[in-house]
């Protein structure tokens, strides 16, 4: 039997390789990640991945195939993917992937290891989430120094500013996407599925049908209170 110390480096040996839906030709040197659970994918997120464009080659929308701590509730990955993929077709230089690793870390190394060691990688994410990246209780007080090392933060101001560090200012910066996506969240759009209110101003027209089929079922008991709930993707 191994021990609990091998065991780790045994897991840590294994290869995570990403499963691609749709990739962009060309070979970029600077690519864009945007991590979620897109349950469902908004007009939010795509606002977030233009933005981004002026200082990337290409996004990459990632969905994990598990979240950390987390189980999928509302609709299951493969309509997930779906709905992801008909809302970023021709939209713009957007890939689609899923990724075994859930964490920032895991993501960025499966990035590696489909788009060579030299890429030059970017986390898109709001405020709340490069808050909890910067300031979590890491066990090791060098994990946040040595994962900003790997990849920066292309950091969306939405319900405010967020002001990095002064030792990490140089791995975190700012994007802009307006005010008008402050309060857009996939938590909305499910609630306002489930509650019969108006949602398609939310999402990618392309992609109203899937979310329609995918999230009609919210809309009573149990599948309505699952379906609401915030699912926050840990770094």
């Amino acid at each position: 039997m191994l021990s609990r110390n091998q065991t780790v480096l045994s897991f840590a040996l294994q290869v995570l390789r990403m499963e691609f839906f749709h990739r962009v030709t060309s070979s970029p040197k600077h690519l864009g990640i945007l991590p979620g659970t897109f349950n469902p994918v908004t007009l939010a997120h795509l606002s977030l991945a233009h933005a981004a464009l002026p200082l990337v080659d290409e996004i990459l929308f990632v969905l994990p195939k598990i979240f950390p701590h987390k189980e999928y509730s509302g609709a299951t990955f493969d309509k997930r993917i779906r709905i992801l993929q008909a809302a970023t077709a021709g939209a713009g230089p957007f890939s689609t992937a899923s990724s075994e690793g859930g964490l920032f870390l895991d993501i960025a190394r499966e990035c590696r290891q489909a788009y060579g060691e030299a890429i030059q990688l970017s986390f898109l994410c709001g405020c709340d989430a490069a808050d909890r990246i910067i300031n979590w209780n890491y066990d090791d007080p060098n994990t946040c120094a040595s994962m900003l090392r790997e990849f920066h933060l292309l950091v969306a101001a939405r319900r405010g500013e967020y002001q990095p560090p002064p030792e990490f200012a140089h791995a975190i910066h700012r994007l802009e996407i307006g005010t008008a996506w402050n309060t857009v969240s996939a938590t909305d759009v499910r609630r306002r599925i489930g509650c019969g209110e108006p949602w398609e101003h939310l999402v990618p027209s392309a992609a109203h049908d899937l979310v329609r089929q995918a999230y009609a079922a919210a809309g009573s008991g149990e599948a309505l209170r699952q379906a609401t709930e915030k699912i926050r993707l840990p770094h």
